[in-house]
């Protein structure tokens, strides 16, 4: 026997012995409590539902993230059917809520189903509270989803260890009730020990009924499609990760999808599993090692945080007994000149005050004019006068002998504030990272980046670019920033068109900035964006082709209808091209667009063609004409490359496979006749197109590095139209940039 097959059998005894280990109480149950609650209101798992992403959520956890009280409901004989809705329960707040209602708030929500003036929005769509990625229903709602069976009875094992006191009574039994010895999966009930055999008597179909021991976890015996209420699961999609019945692969939602057996699938879950359970057991001592050097850091972090606050208080009860000192000296001043101006400005008003009649300097005066001895008054008269003759000076040129303003004790501490602002507790923040898969430059360029992954926020980013290959802006530097940026990412807009343009972004905290990110370089396109949808009109084929609600996506599908039609096919092999096209056509000018095709994609034809040869492929039937009929009929029949010299009013270059197929005619005759291999090129995750009208010539991109890859001569005697063909399945995205503007005005 090999070791794989000892693998094999291993694994299976290894998960039943871990099995029994839980059921003997080696493993107490309580110590999985945290994997048996709900993200949203933290509390045991009710009803659980498994959401597309396999994160689990309470079944009125749901309901309340969609915002539907009624509309949405289980069927009692499907799969996701329940006895009935969890009771009211206290819900703690998450930032998934959080982000929920920013989400309704600002419209982005989905809504398929809602009406204008109805009352309630139907949302289908929310982020998942273990990882934050956006959950779309779809139109059946919560009905596409399966309940957690497996999560449902380890949280009722869980719940019969937390309360081993309380029994399972019987629902048969008339008051008292008796304790349950059975539970019945088929009438979902359960029984004592006389109940159960006088509702299930010999000989009849319920003694045959499937019974275990006393549960209130009822559970169905064979799981049945969400979609097609009556089928049962039998295959497991890889794609999606959840079980599909055979409808699904037939011409449902899973049709293109690589789909196992259910059997095999269990096979090698169960053995992944196992393989993984049997691994972090053999590191045991490993992961106690880990834990014990974790809990040391604990003890570290909280010794050395206790450290910095006491380094802290010390550092700023200095500061504060320096500004206090700096404080009581500067309100001694001020107590001090207070006093010395109300002392003499005091003694002012009391010299003033003599100058009234009958008191003070003029009532001695007037006593002194009362001596008639000449001799006396005029020994008397002589420093009376002198002193009159002063007051009357001062009355004269009035002037206060006290400043009452305290100017000069006006303290200006903007300086030393903003130095108090300035403190920096976290040192140089780290830079952040261009992320080059999310960017995109056209004439507008979208720039994002990821933030440093360290312990405090930056307050904002500065991002600088410049033009490459422009001289004067070379040797100035050239950089020109943005304004202060508070996110993730920004647009910077009026990019010259054909050019190179390097990017750089910065943190800023506390006003000190960080270094700058490593520089990125964007070719823009050659021409402004060409922003469109796809239109569902002009020949859309809804049978073969799937459009998406925003109408910036294309999948063909090779379901039930393309099998019905291939019945009428008795001779030959040929297949045709279904056709989708934009919904604004170009009439002058040059345009640039980009797209993504997918890479599993079979066949898919892309590039431009005029109204009158659209009219032509969409009112005749292919399916009833020679592969030949058309010079770019996706076949390489050689009559493209034999026409390559003939200005069409269309162009379409081959894409599939993860490959781009080279018209022969466009290569040297010497390159094109030694091998096919020039002409089958990589294909780029972005093709972009660039039609100039005037010019009747059409050139394709790599839309990432804008390397040319292909031009032709078209002519542009009427409306062209970006035009798109699919055979077997495939699918088409276009780019955000080019979809923006016209979302913005639906």
């Amino acid at each position: 026997m090999s070791d794989t097959e000892d693998n094999q059998d291993m694994l299976p005894s290894l998960v039943e012995q871990i099995v029994q280990r839980i059921t003997a109480g080696e493993v107490p149950i309580k110590s999985i409590e945290r994997e048996l609650i709900c993200p949203i209101c933290k509390e045991l798992f009710t009803h659980p539902l498994i959401l597309p992403c396999q994160h689990s959520v309470c079944h009125k956890c749901v309901r309340e993230l969609l915002l539907l009280n009624h509309e949405d409901s289980f069927d009692a004989g499907s799969e996701c059917s329940l006895p009935g809705s969890p009771g009211p329960r206290s819900r703690v707040p998450s930032p998934s809520m959080e982000r929920l209602d920013r989400l309704a708030r600002s419209g982005s929500i989905s809504s398929p189903g809602w009406r204008r003036g109805s009352v309630t929005p139907r949302i289908t769509t929310f982020p998942c509270p273990g990882c934050q990625h956006d959950v779309d229903l779809g139109e059946r709602g919560m009905s596409m989803l399966f309940r957690n069976f497996t999560l449902e009875s380890i949280v009722e094992r869980y719940r019969q260890a937390a309360r081993a006191a309380v029994a399972v009574m019987c629902n048969m039994c008339k008051p008292p009730q008796q304790e349950a010895t059975k539970s019945c999966m088929d009438c979902k009930a359960s029984y004592c020990n006389e109940c159960f055999k006088f509702h299930h008597p010999w000989g009849t179909p319920k003694a045959q009924h499937e019974y275990v021991g006393p549960t209130m976890n009822f559970r169905p015996k064979v799981l049945m499609c969400p979609e097609h209420e009556m089928e049962k699961v039998n295959m497991y999609c890889e794609v999606c990760r959840r079980p599909v019945c055979h409808l699904c692969k037939l011409g449902g939602s899973h049709a293109n999808h690589k789909v196992t057996t259910m059997s095999s699938a269990y096979k090698i879950l169960k053995e992944k599993l196992s393989k993984a359970i049997h691994y972090l057991i053999s590191k045991e001592d490993q992961v106690k090692t880990q834990i014990s050097h974790l809990e040391v850091l604990i003890n570290e972090t909280e010794e050395n945080g206790q450290l910095a606050e006491r380094r802290t208080n010390e550092h700023f009860e200095r500061l504060f007994e320096t500004l206090q000192e700096r404080k009581s000296e500067m309100l001694r001043s001020i107590e001090q000149s207070r006093t010395r101006r109300l002392d003499q400005l005091r003694g002012q008003v009391d010299e003033y005050q003599g100058m009234l009649e009958n008191s003070g300097l003029v009532g001695y005066a007037q006593e002194v004019l009362k001596e008639t001895d000449q001799s006396c008054f005029v020994q008397t008269a002589k420093q009376l006068h002198t002193r009159i003759a002063k007051s009357t000076e001062t009355l004269r040129t009035f002037h206060p002998v006290a400043d009452p303003s305290f100017d000069e004790f006006v303290l200006d501490t903007s300086r030393e504030e903003t130095l108090l602002k300035e403190l920096c507790f976290g040192g140089v923040p780290d830079p952040p990272i261009i992320d080059l898969s999310r960017s995109r430059v056209y004439n507008e360029g979208l720039v994002c980046w990821q933030l440093a992954e360290d312990t405090l926020a930056t307050d904002h980013q500065v991002l600088e670019y410049r033009r490459l290959g422009v001289e004067q802006d070379e040797e100035e530097g050239g950089w020109r920033p943005t304004v202060p940026v508070y996110g993730p990412s920004t647009v910077v807009c009026d990019l010259e068109a054909d050019s190179l343009y390097s990017f750089r972004v910065r943190s800023c905290r506390n006003s000190i900035y960080s270094p700058y990110s490593p520089e990125v370089t964007f070719h823009t396109p050659p021409a402004p964006v060409f922003g469109f949808l796809f239109n569902d009109k002009c020949g859309f084929s809804s049978e073969r082709l799937t459009l998406s609600k925003r109408r910036d996506s294309v999948e063909s599908a090779a379901g039930m209808a393309f099998l019905l039609a291939a019945e009428r096919v008795q001779t030959g092999s040929y297949m045709g091209l279904d056709y989708i096209i934009g919904d604004t056509g170009i009439s002058q000018g040059r345009h640039y667009w980009a797209f993504r095709v997918e890479p599993h994609s079979y066949l898919v034809k892309v590039g431009v063609a005029s109204d009158s040869k659209l009219l032509e492929w969409m009112h005749n039937p292919r399916d009833t004409s020679s592969p030949r009929y058309d010079h770019d009929s996706g076949h390489d029949s050689g009559s493209e490359d034999t026409c390559y010299d003939l200005s069409q009013p269309f162009t379409l270059l081959t894409v599939g496979m993860g490959k781009v197929f080279i018209p022969k005619a466009s290569l040297p005759s010497a390159a094109a006749g030694n091998d096919h291999g020039n002409r089958v090129l990589p294909m780029p995750q972005r093709i972009g197109v660039c039609l100039d009208y005037e010019a009747g010539r059409v050139y394709f991109y790599d839309a990432d590095t804008m390397r040319s890859l292909y031009e032709r001569q078209v002519d542009c005697s009427g409306t062209m139209y970006p035009a798109f063909g699919l055979m077997g399945s495939g699918k088409v995205h276009l780019e955000e940039f080019i979809t923006a503007k016209r979302l913005s005005y639906m």
